[in-house]
């Protein structure tokens, strides 16, 4: 059980760091990773694949908000 904690801890990290690259560097390591059970592994990935949307969506969000700030009478300023 100490492997998961620490993978736990890793991944737990990785998405407070909110960086998508390391997330999906750390789903390829998770991959390889022999150690876990197959459960744990997809539990491990899947919190990881969720985190990867939520940000891809945040950050669409974001650009839209950008965009209509930016855009004053159909002409982005």
């Amino acid at each position: 059980m100490a492997h998961l904690e620490d993978v736990t801890a890793r991944v737990d990290a990785t998405i407070a760091e909110n960086v998508i690259e390391h997330m999906n560097v750390l789903l390829i390591e998770l991959s390889d990773d022999t150690e876990l059970t197959r459960e744990d592994r997809y539990t491990q990935q899947q919190r990881l694949r969720t985190a990867i949307a939520q940000k891809g969506h945040h950050q669409r969000a974001e650009a839209e908000q950008r965009r209509e700030e930016l855009t004053k009478g159909g002409t982005i300023i």
